[in-house]
């Protein structure tokens, strides 16, 4: 794989050019080892290359766009992509047409180099033993390795098999652990899970400590990188992030027990993830929190935000490139509900007219630039836990119960104990995460081959789930 073989350094020089605390380092000498130990000799610069992986993990290739904004949600039907819009291949899963390849390489490539820089970066802090203390130590190794878990597993998700009986022992991806310059082998779906939920596992051990335990949040401001480990936790992945993770890898494994231990082990501490307000919701206008910030169990930082949403969904956008629902479909989608507050808050028709149909807000730009929630994208918010406990309870009026707790807290009624859970859960997942990239997942884990077709008022389109390796990687492992 010719992404682990590049030099894990270069997010370490990009880290240092970024935190101007470790500018220094670059005008010492350009060779790796020169750099590695500098970096790693001081506890300012080590906590610049764990601020580096995450300014990875936020960047467009990754969930700054690709994996929440775009990407994600294109394959998930979710916006109308007719044959003249520039993304059109990725809507039609014409997966070796560009951009759908090129996007996918993307992702592939970053990811990798991600996984390789947090082991190389793991490898050092052991090497480099006693620049930290020992508490500080283990809160920034338990956070890589929760990153390994979770970078692993979205690649998972995306390129791997539908998971179930079958196809869970059919070969998929390569785990890496550390910095070698080998190719490791592709492992069956189940295996690789394995390592998965072992990283996940050290990670929750490592971050027994988090300050997010006792102290919640503590908001101070989120780009403040120097006051991660004791505030603004929820832009780390911090202890209950990880189990979070944890409970959506169960339930993509179908161990329905362990999704709703660790899911409710996330609930019953909900009040540090607070529900969004009616206010804020439905009367504030200048300044809305339109991603729920307050429930954010993990989300990113993307200083390019905005440049990305004036790229995608403003309606300066000409139709023909605008990532925008047919109205009939949302409509449809939020069952005409303006009390819903993920409809009233999120889209609407532009009052200039530049629209005649309602395009997405939740990304646009606020007046009041101080706000800490400003360009904040959520991973994984306390609404999911709710229904992945929803969907693991063996009653399915308990899981109605625990998908109104939701609902009572997005505007709406109560469900009925009989209701339909299944359809009710995907109603949810549908509503609940544009422009987060959690919809194809669900479809893809609960074998939804047919869904609405996001680029025609009416009709269904098939689901091609079958995404290959990208070129790079097959062609490298074939040499």
């Amino acid at each position: 794989m010719k992404t682990i073989i590049k030099s894990s350094l270069y997010l370490f020089a990009l880290a240092t050019t970024i935190f101007s605390s470790c500018s220094d380092y670059l005008n010492v000498q350009p060779e790796d080892k020169i750099m590695e130990t500098q970096l790693f000799s001081t506890p300012q610069g080590i906590r610049s290359v764990l601020n580096g992986m995450y300014i990875s993990l936020s960047g467009n290739a990754l969930y700054g766009d690709n994996m929440t904004l775009s990407t994600m949600d294109i394959l998930a039907q979710r916006y109308n992509v007719p044959s003249t819009h520039n993304l059109n291949k990725i809507s039609t899963y014409a997966y070796g047409d560009s951009p759908a390849s090129s996007r996918l390489e993307t992702i592939w490539s970053n990811s990798y180099s991600l996984i390789l820089n947090v082991n190389s970066f793991l490898e050092n802090i052991d090497k480099y033993k006693g620049v930290l203390d020992a508490k500080t130590e283990a809160i920034y190794k338990g956070e890589a390795l929760a990153i390994r878990a979770f970078m692993h597993f979205d690649l998972l998700r995306l390129y791997g098999p539908r998971y179930s009986t079958v196809d869970s022992t059919k070969q998929a991806l390569p785990y890496y652990v550390n910095t070698q310059n080998t190719i490791n082998p592709l492992l069956p779906a189940n295996s690789f899970l394995d390592k998965v939920l072992e990283d996940l596992e050290h990670a929750e051990q490592l971050l027994a400590a988090d300050a997010i335990i006792t102290n919640g949040v503590t908001s101070v401001g989120a780009t403040t990188a120097e006051n991660f480990v004791t505030a603004d936790r929820n832009y780390r992945l911090n202890y209950y992030a990880v189990l979070g993770l944890k409970a959506r890898a169960y339930l993509y494994r179908g161990d329905k027990v362990n999704a709703l231990k660790y899911a409710n082990l996330v609930i019953d501490v909900a009040d540090k993830f607070k529900w969004t307000t009616s206010a804020n919701a439905l009367s504030e206008k200048q300044n809305p929190d339109r991603v729920f910030s307050t429930e954010m169990i993990f989300g990113v930082l993307n200083t390019q935000l905005y440049s990305r949403y004036n790229s995608l969904f403003d309606p300066s956008i000409t139709d023909k490139n605008i990532l925008a629902p047919i109205e009939s479909r949302l409509n449809t989608l939020y069952e005409n509900n303006e009390n819903d507050y993920r409809f009233n808050l999120n889209w609407a028709k532009p009052s200039t007219g530049a629209k005649t149909y309602k395009v997405f807000l939740k990304y646009a730009d606020i007046v009041d630039k101080e706000r800490t929630y400003r360009f904040t994208i959520p991973v994984l918010k306390i609404s999911e836990m709710y229904y992945i406990a929803a969907e693991s309870e063996p009653a399915a009026a308990t899981g109605i119960a625990k998908l109104n707790i939701v609902r009572a807290n997005r505007g709406l009624l109560p469900l009925a104990a009989t209701a339909n859970l299944t359809t009710e859960l995907q109603k949810e997942y549908q509503k609940e995460f544009f422009g987060e990239g959690q919809l194809f997942y669900y479809y893809k884990r609960r074998n939804v081959t047919s869904v609405a077709n996001g680029s025609a008022a009416s009709g269904n389109v098939t689901v091609n789930y079958n995404i290959p390796l990208p070129l790079s990687e097959s062609q490298y492992r074939n040499n």
